[in-house]
């Protein structure tokens, strides 16, 4: 296996997804793309490739446990150890609660949540061998939850994130795994301040950070 770091992008969309596998990738980083969008995936991959680096892509449905494991595993045979795990699944999808579908909850909690945890126990032990980061994408609903009416799954799932982050933390920690949160603070837009090249490099340097902080707000600045 190849010394070059590796980072997985679980929930590869066309924003901060890619921006984020784009910044390690320009870091020297092979990156292992993950996402249901075949597609998507290969057509950033091809941007990585065209860019110099390495990128290698895994369709799979992040909202499966069963899937979760298996591309996992499958990154694992095929790159050896990761460096950086980022989680980044999520889904915006507005429904007042009244309206909202108990599966379809379940979904966004798999895919948002209960599956951001999934991962992150599949990586830990390849990780912990040499040490590692693990960053989820937080939200800005997690810090003020009660202006999420239009979309409270999506404000559930946030806000347990950031609570799991929290409280997970000092175990990966004694595993030797960094696990923190960019939470971003905003909407975001190209072109603006919550720019996904911007918020990409606030993940990177919440990996790169000397001192290991559980959360970074990313407010735009």
């Amino acid at each position: 296996m190849t010394t070059t770091p590796l980072a997985i992008v679980a929930g590869v969309g066309p924003g901060v997804g890619a921006a984020v596998a784009r910044r390690f990738a320009r870091d020297g980083f092979r990156v292992a793309l993950v996402a249901r969008d075949e597609a998507r995936l290969a057509d950033l991959a091809a941007q990585v490739t065209n860019a110099g680096g390495v990128a290698a892509s895994y369709s799979a449905d992040l909202s499966d446990h069963v899937e979760i494991r298996r591309v996992i595993a499958a990154i694992l045979r095929d790159h050896g150890r990761p460096s950086v795990l980022v989680w980044n699944a999520a889904v915006w999808a507005e429904s007042p609660v009244m309206a909202l579908e108990a599966d379809a909850f379940d979904r966004e909690l798999r895919l948002g949540l209960t599956g951001a945890a999934t991962a992150m126990r599949a990586v830990a032990p390849a990780m912990s061998a040499g040490g590692g980061t693990i960053l989820a994408t937080g939200g800005g609903l997690a810090l003020v939850p009660q202006y999420g009416g239009a979309v409270p799954a999506l404000t559930a799932v946030k806000s347990g994130l950031r609570g799991f982050v929290h409280a997970a933390a000092p175990e990966f920690a004694a595993m030797g795994i960094r696990l923190a949160t960019v939470t971003i603070a905003g909407q975001v837009a190209p072109g603006g301040p919550f720019d996904p090249d911007r918020i990409a490099e606030a993940f990177f340097a919440a990996h790169a950070a000397p001192t290991a902080e559980v959360e970074t707000v990313f407010s735009g600045a």
